[in-house]
């Protein structure tokens, strides 16, 4: 099932999307972020290789969200489609804007949060392990340096290792119960996928976070072609550590759910 986007506009001035290889799209979902999705846009704006095309999925803001994001499409480097999904839940924004992307032609998609920050050869990161065979990619996650100083990015980095080591060694995550390829590290505002292989696996869950561990599972079970690119490189926020503390944030990330806490924070 897709959702049913509201309002539509595409600006932009680059247009030339696709037009030196094979069409990338960018998808960023994006949930009451107007205090941070300038950054991230600009971010995107910076990235060496800007042929592709970007979605934003306004998830359901009051807070003027989707507004900077059309503001910010007349300006663009690249073409700029805003999308309204009233279904909340990042799943829902997610699933939509990959669809919606894979019907106007993308073939290839990359997806980040509009709290993070993507370095700028993170599309080109992509495309070349696009290149080299890969049918989804899974990059590298680091604390912005602009939130919670030393102490909670040292946090932030001892969640993620922690969370890739229980992923490897869960005993619903080994082969044996039909995995085509190892398990990896996932995190779903720093990945890249093929159309292809984005609906062989049925999608990202419709669903509220945390999506990311289903998603994976769901494409481990399709093929061996995952692989880990180092160089593609997000910075992501660590707000929810400072919101769940680390006990919380470590429940979230395991699939606990978020305890006592109400609201995904960001």
């Amino acid at each position: 099932m897709t959702g049913t986007p509201g309002m539509t506009g595409t600006s932009g001035m680059g247009g030339t999307s696709g037009m030196g290889g094979t069409p990338l799209w960018v998808v960023l979902p994006a949930h009451q972020e107007a205090a941070r999705i300038g950054d991230t846009l600009r971010a995107l704006a910076a990235q060496r290789d800007r042929d592709f095309t970007l979605v934003v999925v306004d998830n359901a803001s009051t807070d003027g969200t989707g507004e900077l994001a059309r503001r910010f499409a007349g300006e663009a480097p690249f073409p700029v489609h805003v999308l309204d999904e009233p279904d909340k839940g990042v799943g829902c924004a997610v699933d939509t804007g990959f669809r919606y992307a894979i019907a106007h032609g993308a073939r290839l998609l990359a997806r980040t949060d509009a709290d993070c920050l993507p370095v700028p050869g993170w599309t080109a990161a992509a495309r070349a392990e696009f290149a080299a065979g890969a049918g989804m990619v899974c990059g590298r996650i680091t604390a912005r340096p602009d939130e919670h100083g030393p102490l909670g990015r040292a946090g932030f980095r001892a969640l993620v290792t922690t969370a890739a080591f229980f992923g490897r060694i869960r005993p619903a995550h080994h082969r044996r119960h039909g995995y085509l390829a190892p398990y990896r590290m996932h995190a779903g505002n720093n990945m890249a996928i093929t159309a292809r292989l984005y609906e062989e696996a049925g999608g990202m869950p419709r669903r509220p976070s945390p999506t990311d561990r289903l998603f994976l599972n769901r494409v481990r079970r399709r093929t061996t072609a995952i692989v880990h690119a180092p160089d593609m490189v997000v910075a992501n926020s660590t707000r929810r550590l400072g919101a769940y503390g680390i006990v919380g944030t470590a429940r979230w990330y395991l699939d606990q759910g978020p305890g006592r806490h109400g609201e995904d924070p960001r």
